[in-house]
């Protein structure tokens, strides 16, 4: 992009950078602590489960058993190992979409307008600075045209303040937003050394919010942690009183502890939400903090915004009105003479180098249809910026021999509000207007204005105007922008236009997009009016709300999460900024999204299509359906090893010890993949997108879910011991028996992998969902189990035998029945 800034500022060249950094450093408050793959390691160490399997080795040293204090060793380098991919995996996400997340600043170096990290500013750079940016680095304008900026973050003070390089207060600082024009300041200070920095507020020193269910995940983990320490104490009493061998006992109690506790689940969250803002990445949608991935799915609004999220933002000029020979011409009447005042004065009126649409369709116009261009000899003098309620601006413009043009444009009411006319023909031009609304078109009026010497208004409303027409623009909406509505339709959310456009061009538009209800339309001046029941009604019931300005778009988003919606405001200007910020889920969306909107928004997506949305809103609800699964998974599974580790000791049965720490470190390492890894792969169900939203205020999982766990749980658990019970009455021994548990055992988690696919759709359907990740975990798992019970060495280690064909059929069988019945279950909910 070009800047309209003066050709002798060449700024820093390469060796000035070098030699201003190794002075002063990198544009940093605080280096950010990155851990290493050696303090993630770590860290892993100290997970409970980790101690535990300490704790059972050092035991079995002590006692003697070497082979299985080995295999102890084994495990927690392989549970380690596990642990580390996740956690590796995890970080190598939010790194990328941290540094996604990295500002860019503008500056000057070798004479050459370059974009770097802003942390790549130095002292003495030329940083450029324009509405909407956030600006890095404290510094001194040098050069700057009509700008503005918004101290709040310092002062406290919500007011905007002029400031140019004549100015007394002629520096910006670090922190602070630019809200209108331009301005080139030299940095003096980076860092720590700005004021920001002095102040110490960094978003280092705020800790991110746990989320709702973050909260739920950690008490069901602490409740399951107390549980385990009561189980555990209750198994080393038992177990002492009938031996009275304290290490035997202090073995079968961790063997328990091991088996209650469910360590899986907070890695499994951790990794579902990670990943899942990494796959969303790249998609082109860019998340700010992973929890958001959880409120995403959750969403029941949708407001949104028309130009160039519903539009395609292309402006084109259909129509002229021009007001002195009372005609409306079509684009081939553009070269008309009698149009070139008003052709005129809507460029002059515009941005000497546009980044608006109109604004640059307006110049292309100009230069189209006028003979004599003469934008070389003119320079912006004085300018006002977009203003008032509704919005206009107005530009100065002044040549060598100080000829003047004073040029304004803006929303034709407030264009009539400051002209001249009089009120019936204000009343004619307003029926036009209406008339164009109609249609779709988006109107803008243009006024012409004079005035001598330098002491300009405080207001541009102040100016006496004499009015000259009308540009009729006509955005058409987005092609497919019907399916991306129907589709946010069938999920149950609903859809609010929030425009700053007049009623009737939104209306137009939003009924050729497939808006529903578009006509239920309610204005940012009746808002304000509102009472705070009125405005609770308004909210709820009106579809379109036209004419909004910042506040009122913030009062409307507050209202919207009052009634208990979760909000996703979608926005790409300063404008949009502080209704983002309010949202549930600020969503900064577009090429031309300000600085300042990517700031306040918590979901960035790099292009206009509201489509991803609906992928990112998709995404949240797979995320967290399949969490739930995992966490349903490992309910159930955990449930049979627990009772199974514990009644025949409690019950004084033939064989006790039926399993040792060995096996439930076997288990718990087939179970931890296909918790957090085997279940975050799995894709979304083909009904997920026709549900509505689920309520925030849900907990995670509801008593008839967590019912439906324990009792498949139960289920598994009553086949177990019936496998156990069965095999003793049939003559086994202690080796054969703990094979025929075990191996049971292990069929029923394949089994329940398999069929927790999904709590709605049969176990066969599920299998159109591809998901690579169960072959792989559950056929090396039948591998490693044939393994175990066929070959000596490892037969012997585990204490079994192995089975015959009748008896692996016995096993598959009760195992089958354990899990399939809940096939059936699951038929008649579809019924």
């Amino acid at each position: 992009m070009s800047y309209n800034i003066p050709y002798h500022f060449k700024g820093l060249s390469d060796s000035e950078v070098t030699a201003s950094r190794k002075k002063h450093g990198y544009n940093r408050i605080d280096a950010t602590h990155k851990s290493g793959w050696l303090e993630l390691l770590l860290n892993i160490l100290k997970e409970p489960m980790l101690i535990l399997l300490f704790a059972i080795s050092v035991i079995y040293l002590i006692i003697g058993n070497y082979g299985e204090a080995l295999f102890m060793f084994v495990a927690i380098v392989a549970v380690s190992a596990v642990s580390f991919y996740q956690d590796n995996r995890s970080k190598k996400a939010l790194e990328a979409l941290e540094k996604l997340n990295e500002p860019l600043s503008t500056v000057v170096r070798n004479g050459k307008v370059v974009q770097i990290p802003t942390q790549e500013i130095t002292v003495g750079d030329l940083c450029i600075t324009e509405e909407g940016k956030m600006i890095n680095a404290d510094g001194k304008i040098v050069h700057s045209n009509d700008f503005s900026v918004n101290e709040a973050s310092l002062t406290g003070e919500s007011l905007s303040v002029f400031k140019s390089s004549e100015s007394d207060d002629n520096r910006v600082y670090s922190g602070t937003v630019a809200v209108s024009g331009l301005a080139v300041f030299e940095v003096e200070k980076i860092g720590r050394e700005t004021r920001l920095g002095k102040i110490g507020t960094s978003l280092s020193d705020i800790k991110e919010a746990a989320s709702p269910l973050q909260l739920q995940i950690r008490k069901f983990v602490k409740t399951m942690a107390v549980i385990g320490i009561v189980i555990f104490l209750l198994v080393c009493v038992v177990n002492y009183y009938h031996t009275r061998n304290l290490l035997e006992s202090l073995l079968n109690g961790l063997t328990l502890a091991m088996s209650v506790l469910p360590e899986e689940i907070p890695v499994a969250f951790t990794t579902f939400m990670a990943l899942g803002a990494w796959k969303l990445m790249r998609e082109g949608i860019i998340v700010k903090r992973s929890s958001v991935v959880e409120t995403l799915g959750s969403t029941t609004v949708i407001c949104t915004d028309k130009t160039g999220t519903i539009t395609e933002n292309t402006m084109h000029l259909k129509h002229l009105y021009d007001y002195r020979s009372d005609k409306i011409f079509d684009e081939q009447d553009f070269n008309d003479t009698s149009l070139s005042e008003l052709i005129n004065y809507a460029m002059w009126s515009s941005e000497p180098v546009p980044f608006d649409p109109m604004e640059k369709t307006l110049h292309q116009i100009y230069g189209q249809t006028q003979k004599d261009d003469h934008r070389g000899y003119f320079t912006l003098f004085h300018e006002y910026p977009l203003d008032g309620k509704p919005p206009m601006m107005t530009h100065i413009f002044q040549d060598t021999k100080q000829h003047r043009i004073v040029a304004a444009k803006g929303a034709p009411e407030a264009i009539l509000q400051v002209s001249t006319l009089p009120e019936n023909e204000k009343s004619k031009i307003r029926g036009l207007i209406t008339g164009f609304g109609e249609q779709g078109f988006r109107v803008l009026g243009v006024a012409k204005s004079h005035f001598e010497g330098n002491t300009f208004p405080e207001r541009q409303q102040d100016f006496q105007f004499e009015f000259l027409g009308l540009v009729v623009f006509y955005d058409p909406p987005k092609e497919g922008i019907r399916c991306v509505f129907q589709h946010i339709y069938d999920a149950g959310i609903k859809v609010k236009i929030i425009t700053g456009d007049n009623a009737d061009t939104a209306k137009s538009i939003a009924v050729q997009a497939g808006i529903v209800n578009a006509d239920n339309a309610v204005e940012g001046t009746e808002i304000m009016a509102y009472s705070g029941e009125q405005l609770l009604e308004a909210v709820e019931e009106k579809v379109l709300f036209a004419r909004m300005y910042p506040d009122v778009k913030l009062t409307a988003v507050n209202a919207l999460k009052q009634k208990g919606e979760v909000v996703a405001m979608v926005g790409d200007g300063v404008n949009d900024a502080p209704a983002l910020k309010a949202a549930n889920i600020g969503v900064a969306m577009g090429s031309k999204e300000t600085e300042i909107a990517k700031a306040a928004a918590s979901l960035v997506i790099i292009n206009d299509d509201l489509d991803k949305l609906i992928t990112g809103i998709a995404a949240g609800r797979r995320i967290y359906t399949n969490i739930k699964k995992a966490v349903q998974y490992i309910i159930s599974i955990h449930i049979p090893i627990i009772l199974t580790v514990s009644l025949p000791l409690f019950l004084g049965w033939t064989f006790p010890q039926i399993f040792t720490p060995v096996h439930v470190i076997f288990l718990e390492l087939v179970m931890g993949p296909t918790c957090s890894i085997v279940y975050e792969n799995e894709p979304m169900e083909k009904n997920a997108m026709l549900q509505k939203p689920r309520k925030m205020t849900d907990t995670f999982l509801n008593w008839k879910e967590l019912g439906i766990s324990i009792v498949q749980g139960l289920v598994i658990t009553a086949g177990i011991l019936f496998t156990y019970r069965y095999t003793v009455q049939t003559g086994g021994g202690e080796q054969q028996t703990r094979a025929m548990v075990f191996t049971t055992l292990i069929f029923a988690n394949i089994l329940l992998s398999l069929t927790n696919r999904s709590f709605y759709y049969s176990l066969f359907e599920s299998f159109k969902n591809r998901n690579a990740l169960f072959v792989v975990i559950n056929g090396s798992t039948l591998v490693l189990l044939l393994a175990i019970l066929y070959y000596p060495p490892l037969s012997d280690f585990f204490k079994v035998t192995g089975l015959r064909l009748k008896e692996l059929s016995i096993a598959t069988l009760i195992a089958s029945v354990s899990v399939l019945w809940f096939e059936v279950y699951k038929l008649f909910k579809r019924k």
